[in-house]
């Protein structure tokens, strides 16, 4: 027996083609859905974008038949209509004038009308889930996004290997080793650490390409620093070695707060852009960040767009300071060139970049629609390293596994032309690093 599922809002607005993830199901719209919608329209943003898509969308079917008595959406696809609240299905000491209870009230009359199939209310919004679930309806969160089933699943772009002691002998003796692949499964630019199964302290450092190529050593070839960074652990000696590599354009970097990711990628872009060389393949530095607000927004701000973005790239402009040395004039003088450009990602739409290192920190609140919209920019000889922490996510619409970062790792990690590293320690300041664990 089919299905029917009444979609929340919420739904439509994560993704607009929602309503055709159901297969031979049908799919009913509450009335009310349409008029939330509608609010939503004019926005210019990935909500925005959506509400006017699934407008679009539901235009067309209506061309092909009447949304009020169903409209098959394809061939071998189920129904789509839309449907009013009936009042009489509804709890009494539920307020019929909240739209929640509305969209409830239209599942409950789907089940009233239909007692033989079964009625699901999908949401995003967890409470909705709850009430539909207090009162004896099925209900289920929309997770069609959902790259992986949850973040310990994520890709880390590191792990560990036993090896026997001769062969960490062989590769620091500077012999070729290869790895096979029923020994153990990688992916390109994936780095690893070979241990030693006699011996487990003694450890050694490597990047694996491919099968077919040896592995690359590792050895601290970063310390004395690039613009007066140096990397504090591991981890920070990976995102080093795939940052000043023009052969990986793709590079993302997951980590928590104060654990570097941004400072690095910053200073690599400020290595191979500033420090120009004839080999230098990049002519400017781009960084930008989602607008996306932590709590309550402070409203409109005054100003050019320049003015508008400042209190938003002020955390990108304390990396430059500090890398620079606080020196805002010389600073003033690359971006007023045009070698440093911070960027509004609203209107990265219809560009085409090349030649360029682009950084977008914060990407974990990005949809995978504005990631692409994103990364479709990257012109010829251009680098994209995309920043951010997957537990720290101001985006109501995305979480720890449908957000653009966590898209883009899981996407990107088959193909040779990407790197990922995981962050793991702090290295800010002792505070940080503390807050970071305990609170």
């Amino acid at each position: 027996m089919k299905k029917i599922y009444v979609l929340d809002t919420s739904v439509y607005l994560t993704d607009a083609n929602s309503i055709a993830s159901y297969g031979t199901n049908d799919v009913v719209i509450p009335l009310k859905v349409l008029e939330e919608i509608d609010k939503h329209k004019k926005r210019q943003d990935s909500v925005g974008s959506n509400a006017r898509k699934i407008i679009r969308k539901l235009d067309s079917f209506r061309e092909k038949g009447s949304l009020f008595k169903g409209v098959r959406m394809n061939k071998g696809k189920g129904l789509v209509s839309v449907k009013r609240f009936e009042c009489v299905d509804l709890p009494s000491d539920f307020d019929p004038t909240i739209p929640d209870n509305e969209i409830i009230g239209v599942a409950l009359t789907e089940k009233r009308k239909n007692p033989k199939r079964k009625v699901i209310v999908v949401s995003r919004d967890i409470n909705m889930r709850v009430k539909c679930d207090a009162i004896g309806l099925l209900t289920e969160d929309y997770v069609v996004n959902q790259v992986v089933k949850d973040t310990t699943h994520l890709f880390t772009g590191f792990t560990t290997h036993l090896v026997d002691e001769q062969i960490i002998d062989q590769f620091y003796a500077g012999e070729e080793i290869f790895l096979e692949k029923d020994d153990i499964k990688l992916q390109p630019n994936e780095y690893l650490m070979l241990v030693s199964s006699a011996n487990e302290k003694k450890t050694a450092l490597a990047r694996f390409y491919s099968y077919q190529k040896p592995l690359k050593r590792i050895n601290g070839e970063f310390k004395k620093g690039i613009w007066g960074v140096r990397p504090r652990n591991k981890e920070q000696s990976f995102a080093l070695d795939l940052l000043l590599d023009p052969k990986v354009p793709v590079v993302t970097l997951v980590g928590k707060a104060g654990s570097g990711k941004t400072l690095l990628a910053i200073a690599a872009g400020l290595t191979q852009v500033v420090e120009t060389t004839k080999e230098s393949i990049y002519r400017k530095l781009v960084v930008s960040r989602p607008i996306q607000p932590m709590g309550k927004d402070i409203g409109y701000l005054p100003g050019s767009m320049e003015e508008k973005m400042a209190p938003w790239l002020a955390p990108i402009q304390d990396n430059l300071q500090y890398l620079m040395g606080n020196d805002k004039e010389t600073l003033s003088m690359y971006t007023m060139q045009g070698t440093i450009e911070i960027e509004a990602l609203t209107y990265i739409r219809g560009r085409s970049i090349a030649n360029a290192f682009i950084i977008i920190d914060e990407a974990q609140n990005l949809t995978a629609h504005e990631l692409k919209t994103i990364i479709t920019r990257v012109g010829e000889g251009t680098k994209i390293i995309l920043t951010g922490d997957i537990d720290q996510i101001d985006n109501v619409y995305v979480d720890e596994t449908s957000n653009g970062l966590a898209y883009a790792v899981e996407k990107f990690k088959t193909h040779d032309i990407s790197g990922h590293v995981t962050l793991i320690k702090g290295e800010r300041s002792k505070v940080a690093t503390i807050a970071a664990k305990i609170l």
